[in-house]
Formats: structure tokens, C-alpha cells, sequence
């Protein structure tokens, strides 16, 4: 399945295979769901997997409306009615994608088995603003990329391609051809830009309202974090002073542990040797922990069966 359609709109969507629970993946902010190719194809040899581009992702289409967590709340369930899921899914989110997990695992406990939150953005978010980061401030902050935003989403395709020249990383360039192709497109795509400008814009202000929700879900959580070091000696390579590149990479590590505070009985553990694509430095680890929520759900009733013999 290529596409379906949500309210009156075109909304490009994964799915493979067949296995109970489904697992529903969201990628990260301006992150094609493409590059999970290795992780999905694994997966739906025994689930089905479900990935979709939200709207201005990809080849979703885009409409001039605000995009926030939001909206993605509102699209999962939706999504799951067109594809006749109604049993409790695993949900996993990486980054941005893992914000709009926390919230849609506070609206809609009962409809989750398990949640699997890597290298989410925190609901603490807005602390990382208040760091004295002045070289990253000027290249990397908020603010930096709206104004990027603003600027790639005024150009065509071919402008875009002409400007970026986008050179995919080493791990991209071991897709298959046709998946580089489709990353090439993606990023040269001016609503990818424009979605990526609201979602920056809103992110602080969901945060706050994600954060003052209540938790009362009862099913298992796996929180996995990048590796601070590999991150703060990229940072370096890329001419980013190593104090900022500390005190940045200490910070996100302080956030990562404080989201098992949230989901009491959180397992917590940080990703050997990976970036913040985890996904794509770690992929059997991201199988081998999505396996385990299906299978930890699976051991727990049967104890509660054993139980009551």
C-alpha cells in the first residue's frame, strides 16, 4: 500500500506484513521513513509494520494548515480505522516522531502494547534553548532553522537540488539505489520545509502541553538514547567548540534519563556507538528492543494466566 487517504487528503504510507500486534513507527522531523528499510523489512517478517510521511512529507500531500503533535494524534487513530487495526499496537517514535509518541501514549493508553521512544525530543525541551551554546545558537538553534526553512520552502525542487547538492552519509548510501533516489527527492521537496517550519514553530508550546497531561498507561516502555560521546566527537569534527558540544550532548543525556521518570518501570539504556539516527547505526538493537515490548506484553499475560490455574 502506497497511499491513503485522510480527510480529504493524500497521505503516503508503509504497509507490510501481516503479525499481530502491529507496530507503528514515527520517524523523526524532516525524516523519510525510507531509511528504516532494513528495521521494517525485518519486522513484517512476523508483524506488520506501518510508517506513514505526515502531511508535506515525502509524497503526502501538503496543506496550509498548522502541524503540530497534535495533528498526529488525530491522524493515528485514523490511520489504524482505514487499516482495520483495533487491537493495542506497539508505537515507537525516534526524535521528533518520539515527541508525538508521548503524546498520543497519554491520550490513548488503552491503545498501546508497548512504546519504544528513541532518542526522543523531551517535554523539557526549552532547556536546550536556555544553554550558552553561542556557535551552535548561530548555526543550529530554533530560530536558525526557521529562517532555513523559510528559505528552502520559496525554492522549486530544481532550485532546491541546485542549492543543497544533498550528499547522503554513509549509512544512506548503503540503501538500495532506488531508496537513495527517493531520499534525494525527499529532501529536495519545498513542503518538506514548509512542514518542518511549523513543526519547529509549535514543538516548545506541544511540549508544555504533552508534559502537563497525565500518564496512566500500564503497559511496558524501552527508552534508548545516543551514545554522548560518539555525538560530542562529531560535534567536534563538524568545528563546533568542544565546550558547547559537552554541555549540549550532557544536557540531552540529562533529558533522555528524566523520560524514564515519566514511565515508571522505563527501561533505560543508551545505544553503543550511535548518533541520534540510532535507527540507522543500530539497527538490530531497534529490532531486537521492539521484539522484546511484543514479547515482554506476551509474558506478562501468560503470567497472569499461570497466576489464576
Amino acid at each position: 500500500m502506497n497511499f491513503i487517504e485522510i480527510n480529504g487528503q493524500k497521505i503516503e504510507i508503509l504497509s507490510k506484513g501481516t503479525g499481530k500486534p502491529a507496530i507503528l513507527i514515527l520517524s523523526g522531523m524532516g525524516s523519510p521513513f525510507y531509511e528504516w528499510e532494513e528495521i521494517s523489512s525485518k519486522l513484517a517478517e512476523t508483524n506488520q509494520v506501518i510508517m506513514y510521511h505526515r502531511p508535506g512529507l515525502g509524497k503526502s500531500e501538503y496543506l496550509h494548515k498548522k502541524r503540530s503533535t497534535e495533528n498526529v494524534n488525530a491522524e493515528i487513530p485514523q490511520i489504524l480505522e482505514k487499516l482495520n487495526i483495533t487491537e493495542p499496537i506497539i508505537l515507537a517514535g525516534h526524535s521528533y516522531g518520539g515527541l508525538c509518541a508521548q503524546h498520543f501514549s497519554k491520550l490513548y493508553p488503552e491503545r498501546i502494547q508497548g512504546l519504544l521512544l528513541l532518542d526522543s525530543t523531551s517535554v523539557d525541551l526549552y532547556k536546550l534553548d536556555q544553554l550558552d551554546l553561542p556557535y551552535l545558537n548561530e548555526n543550529d538553534s530554533d530560530a536558525a532553522w526557521i529562517e532555513i526553512c523559510k528559505e528552502h520552502a520559496a525554492l522549486s525542487p530544481t532550485e532546491l537540488l541546485k542549492l543543497l547538492d544533498p550528499v547522503l552519509t554513509k549509512e544512506q548510501q548503503k540503501l538500495p539505489k532506488k531508496t537513495q533516489e527517493k531520499l534525494i527527492a525527499f529532501y529536495t521537496n519545498p513542503s518538506l520545509y514548509k512542514t518542518m517550519l511549523q513543526e519547529i514553530s509549535n514543538w516548545e508550546k506541544d511540549a508544555e502541553i504533552i508534559k502537563a497531561l497525565s500518564y496512566t498507561g500500564n503497559f511496558p516502555v524501552t527508552i534508548i538514547g545516543r551514545n554522548k560521546r560518539k555525538c560530542i566527537l562529531n560535534y567536534i569534527d563538524d568545528g563546533v567548540p568542544k565546550e558547547e558540544a559537552e554541555l549540549l550532548e550532557d544536557t540531552w543525556h540529562q533529558l533522555i534519563m528524566e523520560q524514564k521518570d515519566i514511565y515508571k518501570n522505563a527501561k533505560l539504556l543508551f545505544a553503543l556507538g550511535a548518533g541520534h539516527d540510532i535507527y540507522l547505526d543500530q539497527p538490530q538493537l531497534v529490532i531486537k528492543e521492539i521484539k522484546k515490548l511484543i514479547y515482554q506484553e506476551y509474558f506478562n499475560k501468560k503470567e497472569m494466566r499461570d497466576f489464576h490455574i
